[in-house]
Formats: C-alpha cells, sequence, structure tokens
C-alpha cells in the first residue's frame, strides 16, 4: 500500500499529539502553579523565597514536558538550538528543586550534602551543553547524580524522626512518591528504558502541597473567627468602661462621640460628675491603635478613678495618673487633657499632657485654651500646670484627640486646627448633641480613610440655678 510523504507526516503528528496530551495538560498546569506561586510572593509585603524556589522548579519542570515532547520534536527535529534547550532545561529542573526542599526544613546536613552535589553537576552540565552541545556523558552523569542524590533524600525521609506536625507529614508523602517515580524514571533512563511516570508523582506532590495549603486556609479561617469573636468581646468590654450618656444637669449639657478606627481603640474619655454642681472631663489617646492601645485606654480609666479626690485641681489630677501609668504601658504613652468645671464659682480649670488644646466658643468666637506639660506615662519628673478660666453662661468647650485635626483628604491635607475652629463656630444655634453630630460628619466628610481614631466632647455650661 503507497502512503505518501504528507500522509506519513500526518499520521506521525496524530500520534505524537496522542502520546503528548497527558504531559502538554499536565505541563501547562505545572506552569501555571508555578506562575500563581510566584505571582502570590510578588504580592505579599515580604518576599516568600519558598513560594518563589517552587514557582521557578513547577514552571521549569512543566516547560520541560513541552520541549521535551514529541510532537514538538517532530517540527523542530533540524533545530540545534531546540536540541540543547530541552537538555540544558532538563539538566536545569533540580537546582530549584533544591533550593525549594532546603527552603522548606527538608533536608537535613547529608540531604543538603546531596542537593548542593546535585545542583552544583546540574549547572555545570547544563553550562558544558549550552556551549559544547549534546554528549551521552552528560545524560549518564545526570541519571547517576540524579539517583545517588533521590536514594539520600529517601533514606533521609524513611529515617526514623521526632515527632512532627500533620503538614510535614503529608508533604513528605507526596515527595516520597514523586522521588519514587523520579527514581524509576533517572534508573531506566540509564538503560534507555524510558517509563516516563515522573510527572504523575510530581502531581502527587502538588496534590499534597493544595492538601496542606487547603488545612492551613481552613485552620487561619477558624483561627481568624477565633480572633474576631475576642474582638467583639474586647470591644464591649471597652465600650462598658466608657461611661453612659451625661446626667440630666441644669447646669452643663454634654455630648461625646466616640469613632475607633478598627474593633478596639486607644482613646477614652470619662465624667467626673459631683452633687454641687461641679464636673469634670477628661479626654485620652494612647499611642498605637488596637488591642495593645485598647488595654492601656484601661488602665488609663483606672489611673483616673483612683485619684478622683483631685478631681477639682486638673494638675494634680494628671500628675497622680503619670505616676500610676509610669513603667506600666509597655514603652507606649499616652496625651490626656483634663477641665474642671465649677457651676457655683463660674471658673474652669484646665491642664494637658501632650494633648491637643481645648477650644473654648464664646459669643461666637473661638479661642485656644492650652496648659501642656510632658504626656503621660513617658516620665516620672513631668510636671502640669492649670489654666484658670472664667466660667460664662453659653460657653461651649471642645476636647478631641489628634484623629479629628490629623483627619487627612484624598490629597493628604490635614483637617487641621483653623477647619476645626471654624466647624466648632458653625454650631452656634445649634445643641451640644447636635453640634458634635455636626462636627463629626464634618472631619469624616473630609477624611478620604479613617486612620485614626475620633474622640471628640461637646460641653456647653447652660449656667441654670
Amino acid at each position: 500500500m503507497f502512503i505518501d510523504s504528507s500522509t506519513l507526516t500526518m499520521a506521525q503528528v496524530l500520534r505524537a499529539f496522542h502520546r503528548d496530551a497527558p504531559y502538554l495538560f499536565l505541563g501547562a498546569s505545572f506552569m501555571t502553579a508555578g506562575v500563581v506561586a510566584i505571582a502570590f510572593s510578588a504580592l505579599r509585603r515580604t518576599r516568600e523565597a519558598l513560594l518563589i524556589y517552587f514557582g521557578v522548579f513547577a514552571i521549569l519542570y512543566g516547560m520541560r514536558l513541552w520541549i521535551q515532547s514529541d510532537i514538538l520534536e517532530l517540527t523542530v527535529t533540524t533545530s540545534t538550538f531546540y536540541t540543547r534547550l530541552r537538555l540544558v532545561v532538563d539538566y536545569l529542573v533540580p537546582i530549584p528543586a533544591v533550593l525549594f526542599f532546603n527552603s522548606a526544613g527538608m533536608l537535613d546536613w547529608i540531604g543538603k550534602i546531596a542537593g548542593i552535589a546535585l545542583a552544583g553537576i546540574s549547572l555545570i552540565l547544563a553550562l558544558l551543553t549550552s556551549i559544547f552541545g549534546s554528549l551521552n556523558v552528560y545524560h549518564e552523569i545526570n541519571n547517576v547524580t540524579v539517583i545517588v542524590a533521590l536514594s539520600v533524600f529517601v533514606v533521609q525521609f524513611l529515617r526514623k524522626t521526632p515527632a512532627i506536625d500533620t503538614d510535614r507529614i503529608i508533604v513528605r508523602r507526596g515527595l516520597l512518591i514523586f522521588i519514587a517515580c523520579a527514581l524509576c524514571d533517572n534508573i531506566g533512563g540509564l538503560f534507555l528504558y524510558w517509563l516516563k511516570i515522573e510527572p504523575f508523582g510530581f502531581v502527587a506532590f502538588l496534590c499534597s502541597l493544595g492538601i496542606v495549603a487547603a488545612r492551613r486556609t481552613l485552620q487561619r479561617d477558624r483561627q481568624l473567627s477565633e480572633i474576631q469573636k475576642e474582638l467583639e468581646v474586647a470591644r464591649r468590654i471597652q465600650n462598658s468602661i466608657l461611661p453612659a450618656e451625661f446626667p440630666d444637669s441644669r447646669q452643663f449639657q454634654v455630648a461625646a462621640r466616640y469613632v475607633p478606627m478598627t474593633s478596639v481603640a486607644g482613646d477614652f474619655y470619662d465624667y467626673i460628675v459631683t452633687e454641687n454642681g461641679q464636673v469634670g472631663l477628661l479626654i485620652a489617646d494612647v499611642s498605637g491603635h488596637g488591642v495593645p492601645a485598647a488595654l492601656i485606654a484601661s488602665m488609663v480609666k483606672l489611673a483616673g478613678a483612683s485619684h478622683k479626690d483631685k478631681a477639682s485641681d486638673p494638675s494634680a489630677f494628671l500628675l497622680g495618673m503619670n505616676a500610676a501609668l509610669h513603667g506600666n504601658t509597655q514603652n507606649q504613652f499616652v496625651t490626656a487633657a483634663y477641665v474642671h468645671l465649677d457651676s457655683r464659682s463660674k471658673e474652669m480649670r484646665y491642664s494637658a499632657a501632650g494633648h491637643p488644646p481645648m477650644l473654648l466658643m464664646r459669643d461666637g468666637q473661638v479661642n485656644e485654651i492650652e496648659a501642656n506639660g510632658l504626656m503621660l506615662a513617658a516620665f516620672d519628673f513631668a510636671t502640669y500646670f492649670n489654666a484658670t478660666e472664667p466660667l460664662k453662661r453659653g460657653d461651649r468647650l471642645l476636647l478631641y484627640t489628634d484623629g479629628v485635626i490629623e483627619a487627612a483628604n484624598s490629597a493628604g491635607t490635614f483637617l487641621g486646627r483653623e477647619t476645626l475652629h471654624e466647624l466648632l463656630a458653625s454650631t452656634k444655634s445649634l445643641s451640644a448633641t447636635q453640634a458634635a453630630d455636626s462636627i463629626l460628619e464634618a472631619v469624616q466628610k473630609w477624611s478620604a480613610r479613617q486612620d485614626d481614631d475620633l474622640t471628640l466632647l461637646v460641653c456647653d455650661f447652660l449656667g441654670q440655678a
């Protein structure tokens, strides 16, 4: 029967395609997995060497399956470059594999020696092949080196070792399957008998990594769920240490607004109310954010509560708080401001510890009242002093944390003190509650995103008997 050359070539191509189809599919899958691993590493804040080594290993392994396919050999059979490339890639595959195994902590000192030898010989063979071309002795050296190194790895993995975690056991089993398949292929290669089962061993290895990744994802989800529950409890506890609404008073009306950046925050405020027409307002801001700052904020409440007997003297009150906090805040500091208002004597006393100045609006004019000492908890030698002002009917006070004036818009411009003065002045006709809402709403509209906790207290002196 006569078959022309074109029919013979088509038949060869079809047979080659059918033989190569599963390997081409696996090669594409391996390269995709490698690209995903490298991309994931690039997206992380810190580069993960383990992911990079695995990515390069998977890409080279998948590329080797494509380059060594029969269908590609039929189309470029006369290309010297192709002949050298398929061998060079074959020799390079073990190098990132050794780096990955070592980075994953799978090699002991004997395994590391075998790995270094394998990587070094592979690199030399790749260079010699790219320069001088292919020699049968290179192929034999490569097979023997791979067989010896893999045998060392198998002995190491099968040896009795201390108890290890489940994830490592799963990966080790997948790796053993891969190594066993690789040994079969390389031993067969010495006798020119190609089994080509190694790619399926690599599938088993990838599956073991996937199982571990899935297990760790589930573990992280469970841990995250537990953390969220704990944060919710912490949020409720922190809210419980903040005072309830200011009690009804004929002399004062106070409105507080508290918007934490995260579930819990380092801002804090408190009222100290007495029955003789006197009230103290405390506001504080702990450095940092989240749970550590919230824990310090609870300490601030205790420090303030333990010095209520000094509530009528703000400087002495802050001095006592500083003594209680110093050395107990793990190098975190606290800014605070405290004002004592006396409706009978019509007088206010104000003192602060590294805190933004209090604002006083009187007759539509806004002025700053500042009496700053050093921040709390930072220095045991800190001193504080009082600023004393008359208290007039219709006065409005604003205490706030720096998150209010440091709220930044999309251009990075802070809200600033002057804008806050204008916002306070614009609330002249509003009640204390409406004023607090208006100022907070304006700050949130200004801010592109909330980068700090927001807390403010608005206090009106009603001056009624």
